[in-house]
């Protein structure tokens, strides 16, 4: 039983859950404004994919604590 998480940290991984979706949208509507834009600096947009992607990753792994683990 101590693997599991309490109430209080659940609501604070979904709390962060939701917070880094709210980024992660944010983060492509810059991508695709600069991606719109004439000329636009592809070393940025290339950092905010890299970002966007790292966001990503960050969000599966907090899904995946939330998530219990069942064994067939």
């Amino acid at each position: 039983m101590a693997d599991q998480s309490s109430d209080a940290e659940k609501a604070a991984i979904r709390a962060e859950i939701e917070r880094l979706r709210l980024e992660h949208g944010d983060l492509q509507a810059a991508i695709d404004a600069l991606l719109a834009m004439a000329g636009a600096d592809q070393l940025q947009i290339q950092r905010l994919k890299k970002r966007k992607l790292a966001l990503r990753d960050r969000l599966q792994r907090l899904e995946d604590e939330l998530t219990p683990d069942i064994i067939a």
